[in-house]
Protein backbone atom coordinates (compact mmCIF):
# COMPACT_ATOMS: atom_id res chain seq x y z
CA UNK A 1 0.00 0.00 0.00
CA UNK A 2 1.04 3.56 -0.66
CA UNK A 3 1.79 5.76 2.34
CA UNK A 4 0.47 9.21 3.19
CA UNK A 5 1.38 11.81 5.78
CA UNK A 6 -0.68 11.95 8.96
CA UNK A 7 -1.50 15.62 9.27
CA UNK A 8 1.61 17.72 9.83
CA UNK A 9 3.38 15.07 11.88
CA UNK A 10 5.82 13.75 9.30
CA UNK A 11 4.52 10.25 10.14
CA UNK A 12 3.56 8.05 7.19
CA UNK A 13 0.44 5.89 7.37
CA UNK A 14 -0.90 3.36 4.88
CA UNK A 15 -3.67 4.67 2.60
CA UNK A 16 -6.12 2.21 4.16
CA UNK A 17 -6.36 1.82 7.92
CA UNK A 18 -7.71 -1.13 9.86
CA UNK A 19 -10.78 -0.49 12.01
CA UNK A 20 -11.32 -3.02 14.79
CA UNK A 21 -14.82 -2.33 16.11
CA UNK A 22 -15.77 -5.87 15.05
CA UNK A 23 -13.13 -7.47 17.31
CA UNK A 24 -14.70 -9.30 20.23
CA UNK A 25 -18.17 -9.28 18.72
CA UNK A 26 -18.38 -10.09 15.00
CA UNK A 27 -14.79 -11.36 14.89
CA UNK A 28 -13.58 -13.68 17.66
CA UNK A 29 -9.95 -13.67 18.75
CA UNK A 30 -8.84 -16.18 16.13
CA UNK A 31 -10.51 -14.31 13.28
CA UNK A 32 -9.23 -10.97 14.60
CA UNK A 33 -5.68 -12.30 14.72
CA UNK A 34 -5.93 -13.45 11.11
CA UNK A 35 -7.25 -10.02 10.10
CA UNK A 36 -4.38 -8.26 11.89
CA UNK A 37 -1.80 -10.60 10.36
CA UNK A 38 -3.11 -10.08 6.83
CA UNK A 39 -3.31 -6.33 7.24
CA UNK A 40 0.30 -5.84 8.30
CA UNK A 41 1.56 -8.44 5.80
CA UNK A 42 -0.17 -6.40 3.08
CA UNK A 43 1.76 -3.29 4.07
CA UNK A 44 -0.79 -1.71 6.40
CA UNK A 45 0.43 0.11 9.50
CA UNK A 46 -2.48 2.16 10.96
CA UNK A 47 -4.62 0.14 13.40
CA UNK A 48 -7.54 1.96 15.02
CA UNK A 49 -9.64 0.95 18.00
CA UNK A 50 -11.42 2.51 21.01
CA UNK A 51 -11.85 1.72 24.68
CA UNK A 52 -15.60 1.12 24.20
CA UNK A 53 -15.21 -1.42 21.36
CA UNK A 54 -17.04 -3.63 20.69
CA UNK A 55 -20.26 -1.62 21.00
CA UNK A 56 -22.09 -4.73 22.20
CA UNK A 57 -20.25 -6.95 24.66
CA UNK A 58 -17.44 -6.39 27.17
CA UNK A 59 -15.93 -2.91 26.98
CA UNK A 60 -12.25 -2.97 26.05
CA UNK A 61 -12.33 -6.38 24.37
CA UNK A 62 -11.03 -5.01 21.07
CA UNK A 63 -8.04 -3.38 22.78
CA UNK A 64 -7.36 -6.56 24.73
CA UNK A 65 -7.34 -8.68 21.55
CA UNK A 66 -4.93 -6.26 19.87
CA UNK A 67 -2.78 -6.21 23.02
CA UNK A 68 -2.45 -9.98 23.11
CA UNK A 69 -1.65 -10.02 19.39
CA UNK A 70 1.10 -7.42 19.92
CA UNK A 71 2.40 -9.35 22.93
CA UNK A 72 2.89 -12.45 20.79
CA UNK A 73 5.02 -10.52 18.28
CA UNK A 74 6.66 -7.56 20.04
CA UNK A 75 8.93 -6.86 17.08
CA UNK A 76 5.97 -5.44 15.17
CA UNK A 77 5.07 -2.67 17.62
CA UNK A 78 7.55 -0.10 16.31
CA UNK A 79 6.26 -0.44 12.74
CA UNK A 80 2.60 0.08 13.72
CA UNK A 81 0.77 3.36 14.20
CA UNK A 82 -1.62 2.41 16.99
CA UNK A 83 -4.70 4.59 17.50
CA UNK A 84 -7.42 4.44 20.13
CA UNK A 85 -10.06 6.72 21.63
CA UNK A 86 -11.66 7.80 24.88
CA UNK A 87 -14.92 9.57 25.81
CA UNK A 88 -17.53 6.80 25.91
CA UNK A 89 -18.91 5.24 29.09
CA UNK A 90 -16.89 2.30 30.33
CA UNK A 91 -19.03 1.36 33.34
CA UNK A 92 -21.84 2.70 35.54
CA UNK A 93 -19.67 4.29 38.22
CA UNK A 94 -20.62 7.82 37.13
CA UNK A 95 -17.15 9.20 36.33
CA UNK A 96 -16.00 6.68 33.74
CA UNK A 97 -16.83 8.75 30.67
CA UNK A 98 -16.38 12.18 29.14
CA UNK A 99 -13.31 14.32 28.48
CA UNK A 100 -12.42 15.60 31.94
CA UNK A 101 -8.78 15.60 32.99
CA UNK A 102 -9.55 12.94 35.58
CA UNK A 103 -11.15 10.56 33.11
CA UNK A 104 -8.80 11.12 30.16
CA UNK A 105 -5.79 10.15 32.28
CA UNK A 106 -7.57 7.11 33.76
CA UNK A 107 -8.87 6.08 30.34
CA UNK A 108 -5.41 6.32 28.82
CA UNK A 109 -3.91 4.17 31.57
CA UNK A 110 -6.61 1.58 30.95
CA UNK A 111 -6.00 1.54 27.20
CA UNK A 112 -2.24 1.22 27.68
CA UNK A 113 -2.81 -1.73 29.98
CA UNK A 114 -5.23 -3.48 27.64
CA UNK A 115 -3.07 -2.81 24.57
CA UNK A 116 0.05 -4.01 26.42
CA UNK A 117 2.08 -1.06 25.18
CA UNK A 118 3.97 1.87 26.68
CA UNK A 119 2.56 4.48 24.32
CA UNK A 120 -0.33 5.26 21.99
CA UNK A 121 0.57 6.81 18.65
CA UNK A 122 -2.74 8.58 18.08
CA UNK A 123 -5.09 9.21 21.02
CA UNK A 124 -8.47 10.58 20.00
CA UNK A 125 -11.47 12.22 21.62
CA UNK A 126 -14.31 9.98 20.45
CA UNK A 127 -16.90 12.77 20.61
CA UNK A 128 -17.30 16.33 21.92
CA UNK A 129 -18.04 16.58 25.65
CA UNK A 130 -20.35 19.53 26.41
CA UNK A 131 -19.84 19.02 30.16
CA UNK A 132 -16.08 19.73 30.07
CA UNK A 133 -14.32 22.91 28.89
CA UNK A 134 -12.22 22.17 25.83
CA UNK A 135 -9.28 23.90 27.57
CA UNK A 136 -9.28 21.21 30.27
CA UNK A 137 -9.56 18.43 27.70
CA UNK A 138 -6.66 19.75 25.64
CA UNK A 139 -4.49 20.29 28.72
CA UNK A 140 -5.06 16.67 29.76
CA UNK A 141 -4.16 15.36 26.31
CA UNK A 142 -1.08 17.59 26.26
CA UNK A 143 0.08 16.24 29.62
CA UNK A 144 -0.07 12.71 28.19
CA UNK A 145 1.99 13.80 25.19
CA UNK A 146 4.59 15.44 27.43
CA UNK A 147 4.71 12.30 29.59
CA UNK A 148 5.49 10.18 26.53
CA UNK A 149 2.34 8.09 26.85
CA UNK A 150 0.80 9.58 23.70
CA UNK A 151 2.54 10.72 20.52
CA UNK A 152 -0.26 12.69 18.79
CA UNK A 153 -3.88 13.58 19.45
CA UNK A 154 -6.94 13.57 17.22
CA UNK A 155 -10.71 13.88 17.39
CA UNK A 156 -13.69 11.94 16.08
CA UNK A 157 -17.34 12.86 15.49
CA UNK A 158 -16.92 16.63 15.99
CA UNK A 159 -18.96 19.29 14.21
CA UNK A 160 -17.32 22.07 12.23
CA UNK A 161 -17.42 24.68 14.99
CA UNK A 162 -16.22 22.17 17.59
CA UNK A 163 -13.22 21.20 15.46
CA UNK A 164 -12.29 24.81 14.65
CA UNK A 165 -12.57 25.84 18.29
CA UNK A 166 -10.47 22.88 19.40
CA UNK A 167 -7.67 23.63 16.94
CA UNK A 168 -7.57 27.38 17.66
CA UNK A 169 -7.72 26.86 21.43
CA UNK A 170 -4.80 24.44 21.31
CA UNK A 171 -2.79 26.81 19.15
CA UNK A 172 -3.51 29.83 21.34
CA UNK A 173 -2.60 27.98 24.56
CA UNK A 174 0.51 26.33 23.13
CA UNK A 175 -0.92 22.84 23.66
CA UNK A 176 -0.79 19.77 21.43
CA UNK A 177 -2.95 20.39 18.36
CA UNK A 178 -5.10 17.61 16.85
CA UNK A 179 -3.58 16.09 13.73
CA UNK A 180 -6.60 14.17 12.47
CA UNK A 181 -10.38 13.94 12.31
CA UNK A 182 -12.23 10.63 12.23
CA UNK A 183 -15.75 11.24 10.83
CA UNK A 184 -18.32 9.23 8.94
CA UNK A 185 -17.62 9.79 5.23
CA UNK A 186 -18.76 7.88 2.16
CA UNK A 187 -20.75 8.46 -1.02
CA UNK A 188 -24.00 8.23 0.91
CA UNK A 189 -22.84 10.66 3.62
CA UNK A 190 -20.88 13.60 2.21
CA UNK A 191 -22.20 16.35 4.47
CA UNK A 192 -18.81 16.76 6.17
CA UNK A 193 -17.75 18.52 2.96
CA UNK A 194 -19.82 21.57 3.97
CA UNK A 195 -17.66 22.54 6.96
CA UNK A 196 -15.47 19.78 8.38
CA UNK A 197 -13.43 19.12 5.24
CA UNK A 198 -12.64 22.84 4.77
CA UNK A 199 -11.48 23.06 8.41
CA UNK A 200 -9.25 20.03 7.92
CA UNK A 201 -7.76 21.43 4.72
CA UNK A 202 -7.22 24.85 6.31
CA UNK A 203 -5.37 23.40 9.32
CA UNK A 204 -3.86 20.40 7.51
CA UNK A 205 -5.60 17.75 9.59
CA UNK A 206 -5.82 14.30 8.04
CA UNK A 207 -9.26 12.77 7.57
CA UNK A 208 -9.52 9.12 8.62
CA UNK A 209 -13.09 8.18 7.62
CA UNK A 210 -15.18 5.53 9.28
CA UNK A 211 -18.04 3.80 7.47
CA UNK A 212 -16.40 4.05 4.01
CA UNK A 213 -18.87 1.56 2.53
CA UNK A 214 -21.92 3.15 4.13
CA UNK A 215 -22.08 0.21 6.55
CA UNK A 216 -22.31 -2.22 3.64
CA UNK A 217 -24.72 -0.36 1.37
CA UNK A 218 -22.01 0.53 -1.17
CA UNK A 219 -20.81 -3.06 -1.43
CA UNK A 220 -23.90 -3.97 -3.46
CA UNK A 221 -25.12 -6.57 -0.99
CA UNK A 222 -28.58 -5.02 -0.44
CA UNK A 223 -31.55 -4.91 -2.84
CA UNK A 224 -34.36 -2.44 -3.52
CA UNK A 225 -37.16 -4.96 -3.29
CA UNK A 226 -36.20 -7.00 -0.24
CA UNK A 227 -35.09 -6.22 3.30
CA UNK A 228 -31.69 -7.80 4.09
CA UNK A 229 -31.40 -11.17 5.77
CA UNK A 230 -28.58 -13.52 6.70
CA UNK A 231 -25.12 -12.91 8.22
CA UNK A 232 -24.75 -9.21 7.42
CA UNK A 233 -25.04 -6.20 9.72
CA UNK A 234 -28.52 -5.32 8.47
CA UNK A 235 -29.52 -8.94 8.03
CA UNK A 236 -28.99 -9.44 11.73
CA UNK A 237 -30.54 -6.08 12.69
CA UNK A 238 -32.39 -4.16 9.92
CA UNK A 239 -32.95 -1.20 12.26
CA UNK A 240 -29.29 -0.81 13.16
CA UNK A 241 -28.21 2.81 13.65
CA UNK A 242 -27.44 5.16 10.79
CA UNK A 243 -27.50 2.36 8.24
CA UNK A 244 -31.03 1.15 9.09
CA UNK A 245 -32.78 -0.26 6.03
CA UNK A 246 -35.81 1.97 6.47
CA UNK A 247 -33.58 5.05 6.74
CA UNK A 248 -31.42 4.43 3.66
CA UNK A 249 -33.91 2.62 1.43
CA UNK A 250 -34.53 5.76 -0.66
CA UNK A 251 -34.12 6.61 -4.34
CA UNK A 252 -30.91 8.61 -3.84
CA UNK A 253 -29.24 5.59 -2.25
CA UNK A 254 -30.12 3.33 -5.16
CA UNK A 255 -28.95 5.87 -7.75
CA UNK A 256 -25.57 5.95 -6.04
CA UNK A 257 -25.41 2.15 -5.65
CA UNK A 258 -26.29 1.71 -9.34
CA UNK A 259 -23.56 4.15 -10.38
CA UNK A 260 -20.96 2.37 -8.24
CA UNK A 261 -21.99 -0.98 -9.71
CA UNK A 262 -21.77 0.42 -13.25
CA UNK A 263 -18.18 1.58 -12.72
CA UNK A 264 -17.34 -1.71 -11.01
CA UNK A 265 -18.66 -3.61 -14.06
CA UNK A 266 -16.47 -1.49 -16.35
CA UNK A 267 -13.40 -2.32 -14.29
CA UNK A 268 -14.32 -5.92 -13.55
CA UNK A 269 -14.08 -5.52 -9.79
CA UNK A 270 -16.52 -5.71 -6.84
CA UNK A 271 -18.43 -2.46 -6.09
CA UNK A 272 -16.81 -2.12 -2.66
CA UNK A 273 -13.40 -1.50 -4.22
CA UNK A 274 -14.78 1.32 -6.35
CA UNK A 275 -16.38 3.01 -3.34
CA UNK A 276 -13.17 2.68 -1.32
CA UNK A 277 -10.99 4.02 -4.12
CA UNK A 278 -13.29 7.00 -4.63
CA UNK A 279 -13.09 7.87 -0.92
CA UNK A 280 -9.34 7.35 -0.62
CA UNK A 281 -8.86 9.90 -3.42
CA UNK A 282 -10.98 12.65 -1.82
CA UNK A 283 -9.23 15.87 -0.69
CA UNK A 284 -7.83 15.64 2.81
CA UNK A 285 -8.40 11.90 3.21
CA UNK A 286 -5.41 10.00 4.55
CA UNK A 287 -6.74 6.51 5.26
CA UNK A 288 -10.30 5.17 5.18
CA UNK A 289 -10.94 2.67 7.97
CA UNK A 290 -11.64 -0.86 6.79
CA UNK A 291 -13.62 -3.02 9.16
CA UNK A 292 -13.70 -6.77 8.58
CA UNK A 293 -15.19 -9.87 10.14
CA UNK A 294 -12.51 -12.09 8.63
CA UNK A 295 -9.26 -12.00 6.66
CA UNK A 296 -10.98 -12.89 3.38
CA UNK A 297 -13.24 -9.84 3.58
CA UNK A 298 -10.26 -7.62 4.39
CA UNK A 299 -8.18 -9.13 1.59
CA UNK A 300 -10.86 -8.31 -0.97
CA UNK A 301 -11.25 -4.70 0.19
CA UNK A 302 -7.51 -4.03 0.40
CA UNK A 303 -7.29 -4.66 -3.35
CA UNK A 304 -8.80 -1.18 -3.71
CA UNK A 305 -5.21 -0.01 -3.22
CA UNK A 306 -4.43 -1.35 -6.71
CA UNK A 307 -7.43 0.32 -8.38
CA UNK A 308 -7.44 3.54 -10.43
CA UNK A 309 -10.51 5.54 -11.39
CA UNK A 310 -10.26 7.72 -14.47
CA UNK A 311 -11.52 11.30 -14.59
CA UNK A 312 -14.86 10.38 -16.15
CA UNK A 313 -15.56 7.66 -13.59
CA UNK A 314 -14.69 9.94 -10.67
CA UNK A 315 -16.83 12.73 -12.12
CA UNK A 316 -19.84 10.43 -12.52
CA UNK A 317 -19.54 9.21 -8.95
CA UNK A 318 -19.06 12.77 -7.67
CA UNK A 319 -22.17 13.98 -9.46
CA UNK A 320 -24.51 11.16 -8.50
CA UNK A 321 -23.47 11.28 -4.83
CA UNK A 322 -23.41 15.07 -4.41
CA UNK A 323 -25.37 15.92 -1.25
CA UNK A 324 -28.44 18.14 -1.38
CA UNK A 325 -26.84 21.38 -0.21
CA UNK A 326 -29.17 23.61 1.84
CA UNK A 327 -29.86 26.97 0.21
CA UNK A 328 -28.70 28.80 3.31
CA UNK A 329 -26.06 29.23 4.42
CA UNK A 330 -24.04 26.86 2.25
CA UNK A 331 -25.39 27.34 -1.28
CA UNK A 332 -25.91 31.10 -1.07
CA UNK A 333 -22.53 31.80 0.50
CA UNK A 334 -20.74 29.46 -1.92
CA UNK A 335 -22.26 31.29 -4.87
CA UNK A 336 -21.31 34.62 -3.30
CA UNK A 337 -17.64 33.66 -3.03
CA UNK A 338 -17.30 31.66 -6.28
CA UNK A 339 -15.81 34.54 -8.25
CA UNK A 340 -13.23 35.31 -5.60
CA UNK A 341 -12.31 31.64 -5.28
CA UNK A 342 -11.44 31.50 -8.96
CA UNK A 343 -8.67 33.97 -8.25
CA UNK A 344 -6.91 31.55 -5.91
Amino acid sequence: MRKRLLGQTGVLVSEFALGTMTFGQEADESAAGAVLDHYVESGGNLIDTADVYPPVGPRGASEEIIGRWLDRQPGRRDSIILATKCRGRMDDSGNSEGLSRRWIIRACEGSLRRLKTDYIDLYQAHQWDPATPIEETLAAFDSLVRAGKVRYIGVSNFTGWQLERTVLTAQNLGLSVPVSLQPQYNMLAREIEWELVPVCLEHRLSIVPWGPLGQGWLSGKYRRDAAPTGPTRLGEDPNRGLEAYSRRNIERTWRIVDAVQAVASELGVPPARVALRWLADRPGVAAPLLGARNAEQLRDNLLAADLTLDERQRSELDDVSAPMTPDYPYRLLAEGTAERRRLL
